[in-house]
């Protein structure tokens, strides 16, 4: 058996904004200001509301359309989750296309290996925690439709953004199933937000998401089995209470982003920031964010 140990600090780089498709229709939340004592943070945008209740808590320039980086992928996970063909255990074989790709791109990678057969639910840790944009290529190319693999792909893609539809989005666009932008991949901390509220109605996705890093058994194509580590690009978990996720994102246009959410009792709070300067001050603003819609 061989040992591939992935450390993941590094964040795609994003050079667009992003749209996604279908959903179950949920509430929109209730808009309403930020409370007195609000924190100041750095980051351009931010949002935070009660997961319970969709009461808003904090905004921040919370409906500019701003590049989001690999914070895209909370919605190919969303999508992947409500396909009616999901079979967490399904084998998916790692094509060469999505090693090349991650190589074109200088793409921050889950580092599979060109013909195993990581399962559906592998190649969610894969994307999620080191933002794997191979493991991204290879779920879309698995749960599209059509003949060819730019034709899964896109159609893939069309489904993201009507999932943003049929939640309500309205300042939300994918062009790319990882964040990769190809120049009209955006959205918004308020509709990240709601994205991610979304995602973590699925008990995968929480799971996944509150991992800090994992050990896997993948099999490979000659029969035997590669133990690969995935460890989560998410410096919250472990350091914050009750921390549960999302997603970390950044690039040169999507500056460093961060979709979050923390637990306390019966509590949930969930978040974004946008275009923070750097990665300590995304996840100051986090802190600051999640301290402050907690509190009350």
């Amino acid at each position: 058996m061989s040992v591939a140990a992935l450390t993941a600090g590094a964040v795609l780089a994003s050079t667009g904004l992003a749209v996604p498709a279908r959903v179950e229709a949920t509430p929109a939340p209730v808009a309403t200001a930020s409370r007195t004592g609000a924190p100041a943070i750095v980051a351009k945008g931010g949002f935070v509301m009660d997961d319970g209740t969709g009461r808003t808590l904090f905004t921040k320039a919370a409906d500019t359309r701003r590049s989001t980086g690999s914070t895209s992928k909370v919605m190919t996970a969303r999508v992947v989750l409500a396909d009616r063909r999901l079979d967490l255990n399904a084998q998916v074989t790692v094509q060469k296309a999505y090693h090349d790709y991650v190589v074109a791109k200088r793409a921050s990678s889950g580092g599979l290996v060109v013909g195993d057969r990581p399962t559906v639910r592998q190649l969610l840790y894969a994307m999620m925690l080191p933002s794997g944009c191979d493991a991204a290529y290879a779920l879309a190319d698995t749960f599209g439709s059509g003949r060819t693999r730019a034709a899964r792909v896109k159609s893939f893609i069309a489904r993201m953004n009507s999932t943003a539809k049929g939640i309500g989005l309205r300042n939300t666009h994918f062009d790319s199933f990882d964040g990769v932008g190809n120049g009209s991949n955006y959205s918004t901390p308020r509709d990240l937000t709601r994205i991610a509220s979304s995602a973590m109605r699925y008990p995968t996705f929480r799971a996944v998401v509150k991992t800090k890093s994992v050990r896997q058994s993948v099999a490979m194509k000659n029969g035997g089995h590669r133990t690969m580590t995935w460890t989560n690009t998410d410096t919250l978990l472990g350091s914050y209470r009750g921390a549960a996720g999302v997603k970390t994102g950044s690039g040169p246009v999507s500056l460093f982003c961060l979709v979050f959410a923390a637990t306390r009792g019966k509590r949930t709070v969930i978040g974004t920031v946008l275009a923070a300067p750097t990665q300590a001050a995304r996840t100051a603003d986090a802190r600051k964010l999640m301290d402050y819609a907690l509190k009350g």
